[in-house]
């Protein structure tokens, strides 16, 4: 590889040392050899005076002595080329077992990460066909302008490089083909010898017989030398000019020519000086050849030289980390990640983070609806920020919810018949024992619909329907629908967990609301897809109908201050003592979620889902740069009704459903809750007998939250099932007293 010319150095004779072997400078390759005139040999006068006749004699005889050597080293070379002369070297490296950085790339293919190589190197792997073609137009040009045409080794180069010697006594060009310095980055030597320099011409030899040139040129690609733990083009150009070398101007393009050439000395970051001046002469080698017009040239010679180097892409950071310690034996990982997106949503954290304060993070993620994909996650507002613990990913991290759990609360109670949006419902103290749930303002506000009671998520209401549906029955669907919920050691599910009494990870809140936005079932969120990857089974969440509703009430939501209205559904949480803050929501497309706090759980006075982490969510919809995307229309089975026209037990909903005037409650006699029921033929499904006692007529049936048609007025009742599996049986009586049983029909 050649190294530079003399005006690169202090003092023509001054050795330049860099990997993969120290050098000589020498001038750039492929120059047509130099005329010489005659007497040149030996020429010069003496010091002090003509030189004598015994010194012309002695001169004359130290150039023929390097004349006679050149000529049997260069016959050896010719034997070398012309009869395949084979030193026992062993079989030719051909790079196979080079190690390259691990990249993390997106899900079209764009760079989020790369990762050093054991030794620390920067080694990106890189093709042809993904570098500028004005980069290797110029590289040849100046490298190796007979590359095309030559088996391995220029003897015309060659010869030139001799007789450079035997006129001036010293290695002026080196004669390197681009196959050789291949062959001697595949096996790099520190000491130069003709010893070393024939190997490298047997290995070149090799190479192109076992490789094509467009394969050689791709070793060079990857292998050549940029300035310290810099190898490969594709490295150096985005250490050096922050892209990608698909697309590199003309003088970006003539600087990574010129850095393999004296990488340490040429550097931009330390030398820029030099590497301007390197530059520029390979721009007048690339003019001289007539590859690009003159004004094109000055131009380039005109542009900004780059004074630094840049870090390395981390895009997505946390994911990336994630995916290679699952897979340690892939060299490339393919996320679903959006890299655009990813990095908008990076820098939405980064500056909102910034205006919150100096030790809050901020986590976002974002999903598809349909698929599960995760296209964008933010574990923390940034990676390398101490302060804010940068590296702890609050994606994965178990916090308390706070109120983000109220809507499957309700979805609950939907599910079960026990209420309807415009179902009224009281928010009044109320007592549970020794808990008495409270709302965040401390206020009360009497009587609301249940619509307005989840919008404004008022505590008392969700604990009254968290008491009728149950807090096991919640944890356990929630459980089967995918989200790991944790309790201290020995707790069971209580009341408290509607109020975010309750560990649970933001990946999976997220996942859950996605379940929301499909109508009441979850899939497993995605990152990263290997060979085999098989998408996973819907799981149930609610009931398409309860589902519906809750995304229909949470539409309404009054919005933050200079939002739109009616576009996103969403939901806000804050946890106990201001730990966490907390909005969620979704359009038919995607599902956000924001969490803001302090990774060490500290307390932040007046930090709320709503003024905090809000915002951030409805900015991050923005960010998609697409117009939201309506929710699904009104599955079968809902009722659009104002409380007035709604059935009598749905109109009011009672705490407990305890009747009025002392009446007794209604009672499934049978089938008992648990119970299975063994149906005699698949293939016709008979109607079920439910059987009830007590109760006011007339009785409303309900199965899985829809109500079927039957004898209001009679204590046994038939309906016809619509397939094999579990279902919620309730019936509810004119005082809007009930009672459920979950059976399984198989």
């Amino acid at each position: 590889m050649n190294t530079g010319s003399p005006e690169d150095q202090p003092h023509a004779q001054r050795r330049i040392c860099h990997p993969p072997e120290c050098s000589w400078p020498v001038d750039p390759a492929g120059a047509d050899p130099p005329a010489f005139e005659a007497g040149a040999i030996g020429a010069g006068p003496a010091i002090g005076g003509s030189p004598s006749s015994d010194t012309i004699r002695s001169r004359h005889a130290a150039a023929w002595r390097r004349v006679g050597g050149a000529l049997v080293g260069l016959v050896g070379l010719l034997i070398v080329a012309g009869t395949g002369f084979v030193l026992t070297l062993g079989p030719a490296p051909t790079g196979a077992a080079l190690e390259f950085s691990k990249l993390v790339v997106d899900r079209n293919g764009q760079l989020l990460r790369p990762y050093a190589t054991r030794e620390g190197r920067w080694r990106l792997p890189v093709d042809l066909a993904s570098v500028d073609p004005r980069f290797v137009d110029a590289l040849i040009a100046y490298e190796d302008k007979r590359f095309r045409r030559h088996h391995g080794v220029d003897l015309w180069a060659l010869t030139r490089a001799a007789l450079q010697f035997i006129v001036n006594g010293r290695i002026v060009s080196g004669g390197s083909t681009l196959t050789m310095q291949v062959a001697r980055l595949l096996e790099p030597r520190r000491e130069r010898s003709l010893k070393v320099k024939l190997r490298e011409i047997v290995r070149a030899i090799e190479l192109e017989s076992v490789l094509s040139k467009n394969e050689i040129l791709g070793l060079y690609l990857n292998l050549a030398p940029y300035g310290g733990n810099l190898e490969g083009v594709r490295s150096a150009s985005l250490a050096y000019f922050g892209k990608e070398p698909k697309r590199l101007g003309l003088a970006e393009a003539a600087l990574l020519v010129a850095l393999p050439q004296s990488p340490e000395l040429r550097r931009p970051d330390r030398r820029s000086g030099t590497g301007r001046g390197a530059r520029d002469r390979v721009l007048e080698r690339i003019s001289a050849a007539a590859l690009y017009p003159r004004d094109e040239i000055e131009l380039a010679k005109k542009e900004l030289f780059p004074t630094g180097r840049r870090a390395m892409p981390s895009l997505s950071p946390h994911a990336a980390d994630r995916a290679v310690a699952a897979n340690p034996g892939r060299d490339l990982l393919r996320l679903t990640i959006d890299a655009d997106l990813q990095r908008r949503f990076e820098e939405l954290a980064r500056e909102r983070a910034h205006a919150l304060g100096p030790e809050l993070s901020i986590a976002l993620m974002a999903v598809d609806n349909a698929t599960g994909e995760v296209i964008a996650r933010v574990g923390s507002a940034d990676y390398f920020d101490e302060r804010r613990a940068g590296q702890v990913d609050m994606t994965e991290a178990l916090r308390s919810p706070g109120s983000t759990l109220k809507p499957f609360i309700y979805g609950l109670a939907f599910e079960d018949g026990l209420v309807h949006p415009e179902t009224l419902i009281e928010d009044r103290p109320v007592r549970y024992g020794a808990y008495a749930p409270e709302n965040f303002d401390l206020t009360f506000q009497g009587t609301v619909s249940v619509r307005r009671a989840l919008q404004m998520s008022l505590n008392v209401p969700a604990v009254m329907l968290l008491d009728a549906v149950r807090a096991s029955r919640l944890t356990s669907r929630l459980a089967t629908a995918g989200a790991r919920l944790t309790l201290p050691s020995g707790e069971v599910p209580g009341l408290a967990i509607g109020l975010g009494g309750v560990g649970v990870r933001f990946s999976d809140l997220v996942m859950l609301y996605a379940g929301l936005a499909r109508l009441g079932s979850t899939v497993p969120l995605v990152e990263w897809r290997d060979d085999g990857y098989a998408a996973a089974a819907p799981r149930r969440l609610l009931d398409p109908a309860a589902a519906w509703y809750v995304g229909n009430v949470l539409m309404g939501t009054p919005p933050p201050q200079n939002a739109a209205a009616g576009r996103v559904a969403f939901k806000t949480g804050t946890s106990y003592g201001y730990r966490d803050a907390w909005s969620i929501g979704f359009d038919g497309k995607h599902t956000i979620g924001v969490w803001v706090g302090r990774p060490d759980g500290a307390p932040v006075p007046s930090l709320t889902g709503r003024s905090a982490a809000a915002p951030i969510l409805f900015d991050a919809f923005g960010r998609l740069q697409n117009s939201t995307v309506p929710l699904p229309s009104a599955p079968k089975g809902i009722v659009f009704a104002s409380n007035s026209r709604l059935p009598p037990p749905l109109q009011r909903f009672r705490p407990g459903g305890l009747p009025p005037h002392g009446a007794d409650p209604p009672h499934i006699v049978f089938p008992p809750n648990g119970a299975r029921l063994e149906v005699a033929d698949r293939s016709g499904l008979e109607p079920v007998a439910l059987k009830v006692s007590g109760g006011s007529a007339p009785l409303t049936l309900l199965v899985n939250g829809a109500a079927v048609e039957t004898q209001a007025y009679a204590q046994t009742m038939f309906f016809q099932p619509d397939g094999l599996g579990f279902m919620r049986l309730t019936v509810v009586d004119a005082h809007g007293a009930a009672d459920s049983v979950v059976v399984r029909l198989q």
